[in-house]
C-alpha cells in the first residue's frame, strides 16, 4: 500500500526510513515545501532498500498522494531548546491550514496520522480543518512516552520491554500522566514484580523513571536539536497497525467527546487501532491521583485549543 509523508525534515525522513526498513508499505511518497530536500531524502532512503524490503521511495507533489491509505503529517517548525510543545501552537496551526486541503483533494479516503507538535492540539486542528471523523485523524500522542515508560521500567527490573504493559496518557508533553496503578510486568503488577526481583519501586525510583519519561525530549533536544529516531519508529509501528488491521492497543490521540468532565479535547488514551483507524477507546483503570492528573492535562489542552479557536 501507498503511504504519504508530508514534511521531509528529521521526523518525516526518520518515519519514511523506518517504514522502509520494516517493510510496512510498498510505496512511500515524500512531499515537502522544498522539493530538493524531499528528493534527496527519498533517494538516500531508497539506497537502503537492497538491505531491507522491496519498497518504492520517491519524492512527489500532493497529486502523487492519490490512492494513499495513510498520510503522515510531519510538516511544521521544529521545537526549540527550552520551548514547550504548547508554545509551538501558533506557528504550526497556519501550516496545517495550508496543507490539509490539497492532501484531501488528492487522497480523500486516506487516514491522517499527525506527528507535528504540539501533537494533541495539532490533531484537534487537523480534525476540524479536514472535517474527517475523529477516528480517522490520529495523533502519535503518547506512543513514544509509553515506549519510554516501558523501557525504563524494564531496565529497572532487568526484563524485556515487551514484557511490560504500562501506559502514558493525556498530553504528549509536560502534563502527561504515567499510569503506575495499572502497570503490569508479565502477569502481575509491576510493583509486585519489582519486589519479587528485589528491586522495589520506591518513591525515589518512580520519581527517577517519571523524570526520564517526562523530560526525555528536553534532554535530547538540548543535546542534538530534535528528537526523530524514536518517533520515526513509533510512526512506522502505528502505520503497520493500521495497514495490517492489527487491532493493536496503542496510546494515540484523537478528539474525545469527554475526558474528566472536559468536552471535545484531543489527548491520548489506550485505543484499538485497525484499518479504519481508531476502533475502540479503552479507558484505563486509574487511581484518584491519576484521575485528577488526567483532568488537569485535559484542562490544559482544552484551554490551548480554545485559544486557537478549534
Amino acid at each position: 500500500m501507498k503511504v504519504g509523508v508530508i514534511g521531509a525534515g528529521l521526523v518525516g525522513s526518520a518515519a519514511a526510513y523506518a517504514l522502509t526498513l520494516n517493510g510496512v508499505a510498498n510505496e512511500i511518497v515524500i512531499v515537502d515545501l522544498n522539493p530538493d530536500l524531499a528528493r534527496a531524502q527519498a533517494e538516500d532512503i531508497s539506497h537502503a532498500v537492497p538491505f531491507a524490503h522491496a519498497t518504492v521511495v520517491r519524492e512527489g507533489g500532493y497529486a502523487d498522494l492519490d490512492g494513499a491509505a495513510v498520510i503522515i503529517i510531519c510538516a511544521g517548525v521544529n521545537q526549540k531548546p527550552g520551548e514547550t510543545r504548547l508554545q509551538l501552537l501558533d506557528r504550526n496551526a497556519a501550516v496545517f491550514r495550508s496543507i490539509i486541503p490539497p492532501i484531501l483533494a488528492a487522497a480523500p479516503d486516506a487516514l491522517l496520522v499527525i506527528a507535528t507538535n504540539p501533537v494533541d492540539i495539532m490533531t484537534q486542528a487537523a480534525t476540524r480543518i479536514s472535517g474527517l471523523p475523529p477516528s480517522r485523524v490520529i495523533g502519535s500522542g503518547t506512543i513514544l512516552d509509553t515506549a519510554r515508560f516501558q523501557a525504563l521500567l524494564a531496565e529497572h527490573m532487568a526484563i524485556a520491554p515487551q514484557s511490560v504493559h504500562a501506559y502514558v496518557i493525556g498530553e504528549h508533553g509536560d502534563s502527561e500522566v504515567l499510569v503506575w496503578s495499572s502497570a503490569v510486568a508479565g502477569t502481575i503488577s509491576a510493583t509486585a514484580f519489582a519486589a519479587l526481583s528485589r528491586v522495589p519501586l520506591t518513591q525515589a525510583v518512580k520519581a527517577g523513571i517519571d523524570d526520564g519519561v517526562r523530560n526525555a525530549a528536553y534532554t535530547i533536544i538540548a543535546g542534538k536539536g530534535a528528537t526523530n529516531y524514536g518517533i520515526g519508529a513509533g510512526l512506522s509501528r502505528l502505520v503497520r497497525a493500521i495497514l495490517r488491521d492489527e487491532r493493536s492497543v496503542m496510546t494515540v490521540a484523537i478528539i474525545n467527546e469527554e475526558v474528566g468532565g472536559i468536552r471535545e479535547v484531543a489527548l491520548s488514551l489506550p485505543r484499538v487501532i485497525g484499518r479504519e483507524g481508531v476502533l475502540l477507546n479503552v479507558d484505563p483503570a486509574l487511581d484518584l491521583e491519576e484521575v485528577e492528573a488526567l483532568r488537569r492535562s485535559a484542562t490544559i489542552l482544552k484551554e490551548a485549543a480554545d485559544a486557537l479557536g478549534i
